[in-house]
């Protein structure tokens, strides 16, 4: 829901950066994969309930995936392998912030984890299932132009999730209540996605 609105302010905050990045040869896939590894060491950091370690691990991670993106189209390097390497990439990371508070107290947070897990694979597979028929009809995606898969605006997307990620690090102790409340507002993403996107596709497949 924020995406929309926080994209085009953090975007040209990071043209600075990117024009170095790009003069040492650096390449967007590097900064994914090199971001990703950072955003994975909260796993270990959150198990252990180092929760400012984690929070770090997890801002890093952010301001590399908004590297990536910036670089490839500053350097005009934008592709399908790269796009599906970073959504790939974090999709696993969202993964392991959930996992890490669980371990970190299993007998507390695994149910509301589980929850939040069976939550963000929902509001995942609705992204990714829509995108494929977006690119078949060659939809336009004009609030997310540059990026590499179809956006279907949603309750919860990326900014929303790291806010969640950045709460549960610093309130550690009401994690079953913030994942409770972040699982509710994605099944309504969930729901709207899936009934969105099926009216949308069908309207298109009545009208060839």
């Amino acid at each position: 829901m924020l995406d929309k609105f926080i994209t085009p302010v953090i975007k040209p905050m990071l043209n600075t950066v990117v024009a170095v990045l790009h003069k040492r040869s650096i390449t967007p896939d590097q900064l994914t994969i090199v971001g990703f590894f950072i955003g994975m060491l909260a796993l270990p950091l959150l198990a252990f309930e180092f929760w400012y370690g984690a929070l770090a691990a997890i801002a890093v991670n952010r301001v590399f995936d908004g590297l990536d993106g910036a670089l490839a189209r500053y350097a005009q390097q934008s592709s399908s392998a790269g796009g599906y390497l970073d959504i790939t990439l974090d999709f696993l990371f969202y993964a392991a912030i959930p996992l890490g508070f669980i371990l970190a107290n299993p007998e507390q947070n695994a149910i509301a984890g589980a929850i939040l897990l069976a939550a963000f694979i929902g509001t995942g597979s609705s992204f990714l299932a829509f995108a494929i028929a977006a690119e078949k009809y060659n939809l336009d995606k004009p609030q997310f132009k540059y990026k590499s898969f179809y956006y279907l605006n949603g309750l919860t997307e990326g900014t929303e999730t790291i806010v969640l990620f950045v709460a549960l690090c610093i309130w550690p102790q009401h994690f079953v209540l913030l994942a409770g409340i972040f699982a509710a507002a994605c099944a309504i993403t969930i729901f709207t996605r899936i009934y969105g996107g099926y009216h949308t596709l069908k309207q298109l497949e009545s009208s060839k």
